[in-house]
């Protein structure tokens, strides 16, 4: 089907996770990494400290998904949708009013579980079950979501910081979350459950079946597959955690720094609509291990420049693997074990990613500590990922010899 008269067919389930995937900008580091150095200054925090109150957050929502993601094999996404982005403006009104650590603690753990984790799990795991010739594409055009939030909410933040005071700004953003649940609602009123969808139009994965969760943590493809799950979360999120550091050390103005963000954001709109495609036409199984070589550049080559113009160019490659990051793992969830447990496995995954995430500020913000700067540790990273996609390489040579021929 053309993708016009796909997405024409599809306008309110695709707009739907869409939608779901921007308002977990809230929750996602590369919005609460704006207001760091308010933050820090606010309770006394280094870098180090900062970014263990955040990775222990971020760890517990970890531990939390594990449980809460299976809730997608279970109940409508109309439902659980509407109750996390609710509890989304609830923590953002807790980080406007947080006064004390643990308060500080416990509101962090809220965005980081609600935004980053469930919201991010919601729009997933629903297009992986709804769509299964086009599931590819339905990735790429609802986690376009993300790169909106990435291109608007950043630079509108920081420029709305000069106008007023940055716990302000989270009221204004537990608003705009507030406005959007009507329009999620009207959007999926049609929607039926996951189960009857799943029935109608689900796909085995390897050995003909569907895989429980415990079947995935007994399988070594799984093992080989978590220091990639882990990388892009701990690494791409600890560079827009210190973003205001790296701006600091490299000499740029921050409010440069973030200017320069929408060509990431353009980089990676065109690898999640591309990638989508090349999901539908190859298979993720046959892309899983290469789409991350493009953070090995990355990381290299941002640890070597000291100029914004050149800063631009680096930023396309972390787009790349970051728009590719949309589509490819939960496609790729969905082909090796099938739809019927989707919620959980990818839940599973999940949990290991938000546990990267975790690990990564808190790695780098305690080497800023110990006096190596972020430039210096990024040169380390890409040997990191150059690692994981060899892993990633055995592991999917291990699940080929048991997948059903593509049709």
């Amino acid at each position: 089907m053309p993708i016009l008269s796909f997405i024409r067919a599809n306008a309110k389930f695709l707009l739907a996770g869409f939608l779901i995937s921007y308002l977990s900008s809230f929750g996602q580091t590369f919005f609460l990494s704006i207001f760091a150095g308010e933050i820090r200054a606010e309770f006394g925090l280094s870098h180090g400290n900062w970014g263990t109150v955040y990775g222990l957050s971020t760890m517990v929502s970890a531990v939390v998904m594990l449980w809460a993601g299976v809730l997608t094999d279970r109940f409508r996404v109309r439902t659980l949708a509407v109750i996390v982005v609710l509890g989304l403006a609830v923590a953002s009104i807790g980080m406007a009013l947080a006064k004390s650590l643990w308060m500080l603690f416990g509101v962090i753990f809220l965005l980081r579980f609600l935004g980053q984790g469930m919201m991010s799990h919601i729009s997933g795991v629903a297009m992986a079950r709804w769509f299964v010739a086009s599931r590819g594409r339905a990735l790429a055009i609802a986690a376009l979501g993300f790169s909106a939030g990435e291109a608007s909410l950043p630079v509108s933040f920081v420029a709305a910081k000069s106008l007023m005071d940055w716990r302000m700004l989270w009221v204004v953003g537990a608003g705009l979350l507030v406005v959007a649940m009507p329009f999620i609602q009207v959007l999926l009123r049609a929607e039926r459950t996951p189960q009857s969808m799943a029935k109608e139009a689900q796909g085995t994965g390897m050995a003909g079946r569907h895989w429980s969760r415990s079947e995935v943590l007994r399988h070594p493809l799984f093992w080989l597959l978590v220091p990639a799950l882990l990388g892009p979360a701990a690494f791409n999120t600890s560079f827009f955690f210190q973003q205001v550091h790296l701006a600091e050390v490299k000499g740029w103005a921050h409010v440069s720094l973030v200017a320069i963000f929408p060509v990431y954001s353009a980089a990676t709109v065109a690898a999640m609509l591309t990638s989508g495609w090349m999901v539908d036409r190859f298979g993720a199984v046959s892309l899983m291990a290469a789409y991350q070589l493009p953070l090995v550049a990355f990381f290299f080559g941002m640890g070597q420049i000291d100029t914004l113009p050149f800063a631009a160019p680096m930023l396309i490659l972390l787009g790349l693997t970051s728009g590719a990051q949309a589509t490819i793992p939960t496609a790729f969830w969905a082909e090796v074990y099938g739809t019927r447990n989707i919620g959980a496995i990818k839940a599973l995954a999940g949990a290991v990613m938000v546990l990267g995430s975790a690990f990564g500020p808190m790695l780098t913000g305690l080497a800023i500590d110990a006096g190596i700067v972020y430039p210096r540790q990024m040169p380390v990273i890409a040997v990191y990922f150059l690692i994981a996609a060899g892993l990633v390489w055995l592991g999917v040579r291990i699940a080929k010899k048991s997948l059903p021929a593509p049709p």
